[in-house]
C-alpha cells in the first residue's frame, strides 16, 4: 500500500519497523528522557515529541546504519531545544520514579538514583545532556559530540561545568559515587 507525501510516495509498510522500534527501545528512551529531563512526565512529553519526529523522517532515519542513535540525537536535540525556549532553570527534583517496574526490587541502589535525580536536576539542560550522553551512555567525547550536535571541546568544558557544580551543590555524591568518578 503507498501514500503520497511530499514530493514522493512512501509505502506504508516501511513504517511497520518504526513500530517494533517503538515497542522494543521505547523504556530504554524513556529512561534516558527522565535523566535529561529530571520529572518523569515532561519526559514522557519529550518521548513523544522524539518519537514523532522520528516518525516522520522513519524512512530516512530506518535506511541509515544506526535508527537508535538517530532518535537519541532527536532526543538530546529537543532536550536542549525545550531548555532554550522556556530559557529559565529547571526546579530540582524532589524524587525519582522508576521506568521499569519489571525490572525487579533493587532498594539498596534507590538511594542512589534518589541522588543522582536529584544532583541532575541542580544542572542546566545541556549539562545534564552531556553528563547522561557521556557516562550514562557511555559515550567517548567524540561520540558525544556527534551525538549533541557539538565540538569535543564543548563536551569537555560543560562536563567539566557540570562535574564542578556538583561536587559543589551535592557533596553527597562524593560518598555515593566514590571521589575519583565526581572529580574526573
Amino acid at each position: 500500500m503507498d501514500w503520497v507525501r511530499g514530493k514522493g510516495t512512501v509505502r506504508v509498510d516501511a513504517y511497520e519497523d518504526f513500530d517494533e522500534f517503538v515497542r522494543a527501545r521505547r523504556l530504554p528512551l524513556l529512561r534516558t528522557a527522565t535523566l535529561l529531563t529530571g520529572d518523569r512526565h515532561a519526559a514522557e512529553d519529550l518521548l513523544q515529541e522524539t518519537l514523532v519526529r522520528a516518525a516522520q523522517r522513519w524512512p530516512a532515519i530506518s535506511a541509515g546504519r544506526s535508527p537508535e542513535a538517530c532518535v537519541r540525537r532527536i532526543l538530546y536535540t529537543r532536550s536542549i531545544d525545550a531548555w532554550r525556549k522556556r530559557r529559565r532553570r529547571a526546579e530540582p527534583v524532589a524524587h525519582h520514579e522508576r521506568s521499569d517496574p519489571a525490572a525487579g526490587d533493587q532498594a539498596e541502589h534507590s538511594d542512589s538514583r534518589v541522588t543522582l535525580a536529584q544532583a541532575l536536576g541542580l544542572l542546566t539542560p545541556k549539562q545534564r545532556a552531556v553528563l547522561v550522553v557521556r557516562f550514562y551512555e557511555d559515550q567517548t567525547e567524540l561520540e558525544a559530540a556527534r551525538i549533541l550536535g557539538c565540538s569535543v571541546n564543548t563536551v569537555k568544558s560543560q562536563t567539566r561545568h557540570a562535574l564542578g557544580r556538583l561536587r559543589e551543590l551535592a557533596p553527597e555524591l562524593l560518598e555515593t559515587f566514590g571521589r575519583q568518578e565526581v572529580q574526573r
